[in-house]
């Protein structure tokens, strides 16, 4: 059975992305930290990896972009995951009894609305996921907390109110990745991912724009993000309708190291369903 290593505990969001990708028929391992992910990878001590990069509210992950960056790895596919914000409590918990609510940050604040409207005190947690996990190890009849629908079935929870996020149209993107030297040409191409820095001279991001437009590749994604090593330098992420082994892509590439400094195939892969 594959390993498939993802932040956080069982029940995670990005376990949900996991099984979305690959059917039930894995067993997901879960890590406190995206940098214990990739190392997991890089270690061989599991399959494939996955991490969250993009939400269509907050926007970009950078810091697992960056990882992505660092690390050998290539990317072989993406999930479109819809996030659905679920009220859950021990069981025999009634909504009026409750008097604080445990979650990650970000999912507090997207449920704000709901939280201020019934009086509840929100108390920040490190993960969902693990926020449960306490939640249900404590016991307590005046907790709740905010997750995915999966950790009330992982950790036996009731479900008390389902979608009370803000904002409904809630999508995050995950890529799934593998180490370099286990890519197979069995993997289906049609998106890629790449980053690249420029030349230190006037109109080079301009140039490699252009590039894109000669060879009429379609960007999806462009990010800038600063190079701690050397102080405002900058790697730019780009992501592009086009599999790699196209000629046009190919060339397109080619005509860019003009312009660049280092080009990093990120990785190539099948587009992601959006169910939205």
């Amino acid at each position: 059975m594959k390993k498939i290593a993802f932040q956080g505990a069982r029940g995670a969001y990005s376990e949900m992305a996991s099984l979305k990708f690959f059917g039930h028929d894995v067993n997901p391992i879960g890590f406190d930290q995206s940098e214990q992910v990739c190392d997991a990878l890089d270690e061989s001590e599991v399959d494939f990896a996955v991490l969250p990069v993009e939400n269509s509210i907050v926007g970009n992950v950078s810091v697992n972009l960056d990882l992505l960056y660092q690390h050998n790895f290539f990317a072989i596919g993406e999930v479109y995951l819809p996030i659905h914000h679920c009220l859950m409590v021990n069981p025999g918990t009634k909504l009026e009894n409750i008097k604080t609510v445990h979650s990650h940050p970000i999912a507090l604040a997207q449920c704000r609305d709901f939280i201020n409207r019934h009086g509840i005190i929100a108390h920040a947690d490190f993960d969902t996921a693990g926020a449960c996990k306490l939640v249900k190890e404590r016991g307590h009849e005046h907790e709740g907390t905010i997750a995915s629908s999966l950790c009330a079935e992982v950790y036996g929870l009731e479900i008390l109110e389902d979608h009370i996020q803000k904002v409904k149209n809630n999508i995050t993107r995950f890529l799934v990745f593998i180490r370099e030297e286990d890519l197979s040409s069995s993997y289906k191409q049609e998106k890629t991912s790449i980053a690249f820095s420029t030349k230190h001279k006037p109109g080079a991001l301009l140039n490699c724009l252009q590039e894109f437009k000669k060879f009429n590749l379609n960007l999806t994604k462009l990010e800038s993000r600063p190079i701690p090593e050397n102080p405002f330098a900058y790697i730019f992420y780009v992501d592009f309708i086009g599999a790699l082994q196209d000629s046009k892509v190919h060339e397109c590439l080619e005509a860019l190291k003009n312009d660049t400094d280092i080009i990093k195939i990120l990785g190539s892969y099948p587009q992601g369903e959006k169910a939205f």
